[in-house]
């Protein structure tokens, strides 16, 4: 890991300013002063310091976030729009979200400072399924829907192919269905039932990976539970 990202995620500063103190050489890697900004540390053997003062990496940490809707999965936006920044204060150091959902959807999302495993999650390698349920403002044509399952849709240069599509209720009212994906591409489930010519009303992500949304509430966060964790590294395990 580079020292800048190593004291970036040990809550020291900022990478752009953890940058500035290492050219000012108040950084020392096992008692050496270090100025190279491409230095690389090993998080579990090397001793950091900064101003004489030991730094270390927090312990790591796995959260459930109900991201409410209109809010940018980000923590911090140029133009002001609201983040998921705010649900995040007193969480400890450098917890980020695994993954996104655009501004109009909701649901699960995973937060964490293990940047390992996000990437490990998020690689199409290990397909961690994603379910979405989606309220819809008029029933799609479900030969279309057929013929998306069957030849897929490209998406962003991509063809991309829903594992399944299944219809939950429908009445006068309301159209909702099920959508479970193993890759998550930028708006992909409202281009699937638009190209079936429909349009997303709601969409709420209720499963990621062994993962559900369960009772949660719009901006909950709660830890994962032990269980949880076993489910989570065993499914990259198989992977």
């Amino acid at each position: 890991m580079r020292l800048s990202r190593f004291l970036a995620r040990a809550g020291v500063t900022s990478r752009r300013k953890a940058e500035e103190l290492i050219r000012a050489g108040r950084v020392r890697v096992n008692g050496r002063v270090i100025t190279d900004l491409a230095f690389r540390v090993d998080p579990e053997g090397d001793r950091v310091e900064v101003d004489g003062k030991e730094v270390n990496l927090p312990e790591r940490v796995y959260y459930l976030f109900y991201k409410p809707r209109g809010y940018l999965t980000a923590l911090s936006d140029p133009h002001g729009r609201p983040t998921i920044a705010e649900f995040l204060k007193g969480l400890p150091p450098g917890v980020f979200p695994v993954g996104r959902l655009d501004r109009d959807s909701e649901g699960l999302l995973l937060l964490t400072n293990d940047g390992e495993l996000a990437q490990k999650l998020l690689h199409p390698r290990y397909e961690i399924p994603r379910v979405y349920r989606v309220w819809l403002f008029r029933p799609p044509r479900e030969d279309l829907l057929l013929r998306i399952l069957r030849e897929g849709l490209e998406i962003e240069g991509r063809r991309v192919f829903p594992e399944e599509i299944r219809l939950i209720k429908r009445s006068r009212r309301e159209c909702v269905y099920e959508v479970r994906l193993h890759e998550g591409r930028k708006r992909e489930v409202r281009k699937i039932f638009a190209a079936a010519g429909s349009r997303v009303k709601r969409l709420v992500r209720i499963q990621f990976g062994p993962l559900r949304l369960s009772d949660l509430r719009p901006g909950e966060i709660r830890p994962l539970s032990p269980e949880e964790r076993r489910a989570l590294f065993a499914l990259l395990n198989r992977g």
